[in-house]
């Protein structure tokens, strides 16, 4: 029995609320910030759908009710759908633990069958060519190398290979690292950029700063890594931020919403009528490689594909529409 005068810690210190053991458990499993506060903006959701119930008092059909409300009155796309129903999954599997049955009762949103859109040749170069500076070198990183945009902002400066004409691709979709080029024509601008970058770092540690996030706690293996110019993101924000997770001030990435808006500037004003976006780059680097003759197994393995399948998809947008077949017309 505790002293009166000091209380037994077990009675003053609460446990942490449902949301905050979400953020805990995502942390533990080493999710991204982006993908924890989607989940936790999903579980709030879910939530006050059901009238503020308390998750553990509801199970698989409550689950099934809320997802199949997003589909037939939200009209959510089966993307969005998804992400709602693995966000509340990791809630019952990881952090109530509770073991729910198939979820076989839920209307399913609609997944449309489309045709990535692809740039040529030539209207990549009239949209690199409207290009500047940082959005520039991300672009053409996206149609040189086949990045996605999230891995090109995250990318670290010792992940860059000068010498082997590289990029390593650290956790990329699915948590996976790959391999792609590094196009001959940014190395000499990019080399540009990361001289100016590691000056504005070397401002950063003389005024105690210079701190980057690591991935998976090696803050806590390596004290010091976080400090090193090798961790440093080669595309780094021009401002200094507060990390969410740890109250410490450091310079995180450059915003990709900044790419996002540049890149769709630059196909307006290059007159193209697509709806290109950054990931279109990605698109364009693949279909041209499988234009140009190279295998498909390589392109897959370029742009980190699981499956051969997902990088089929690309030989249906090939130059010669009807899959290679001449028009009767044009005979």
């Amino acid at each position: 029995m505790a002293h009166p005068n000091f209380p037994d810690k077990s009675d003053t210190i609460k446990p942490p609320k449902l949301l905050g053991q979400v953020r805990d458990r995502l942390r533990v499993k080493h999710y991204s910030i982006r993908t924890e506060q989607t989940y936790v903006d999903w579980i709030k959701r879910y939530i006050f759908f059901h009238g503020k119930r308390h998750p553990k008092d509801m199970g698989a059909s409550d689950i099934e009710a809320f997802l199949t409300h997003l589909a037939v009155v939200g009209k959510v796309a089966a993307s969005t759908q998804n992400l709602a129903k693995s966000a509340l999954l990791f809630l019952y599997r990881e952090v109530l633990e509770i073991k729910l049955p198939w979820l076989d009762n839920i209307t399913q949103a609609k997944a449309p069958k489309r045709l990535p859109v692809v740039l040529t040749v030539g209207e990549v170069q009239a949209v690199l060519s409207r290009l500047s500076g940082t959005h520039l070198l991300i672009a053409s990183l996206l149609y040189g190398g086949g990045m996605r945009l999230m891995e090109a902002v995250r990318l670290r400066v010792k992940d860059v290979e000068f010498e082997r004409r590289e990029i390593v691709v650290r956790e990329g979709k699915g948590f996976k690292d790959r391999v792609t080029m590094l196009p001959e024509a940014v190395i000499a601008s990019l080399q540009m950029h990361l001289a100016k970058v590691k000056a504005l770092h070397d401002e950063d540690v003389a005024q105690g700063l210079g701190e980057v996030y690591l991935p998976f706690a090696l803050d806590k293996k390596y004290p010091h890594a976080g400090g090193e110019w090798g961790w440093q993101y080669v595309f780094p924000s021009k401002k200094l931020s507060v990390d969410p997770r740890t109250g410490s001030t450091r310079r995180h990435h450059v915003d990709e919403k900044g790419v996002q808006r540049a890149v769709k500037q630059a196909v307006s004003d290059a007159g193209l009528t697509k709806p290109a976006t950054p990931h279109t780059l990605r698109h364009s680097f693949a279909t041209h490689l499988l234009q140009s003759g190279y295998d498909i197994r390589t392109v897959q393995e370029l742009l980190g594909h699981s499956d051969v399948s997902t990088t089929m998809i690309y030989t249906h947008v090939l130059n010669k529409g009807g899959k290679g077949v001449v028009s009767p017309l044009d005979r």
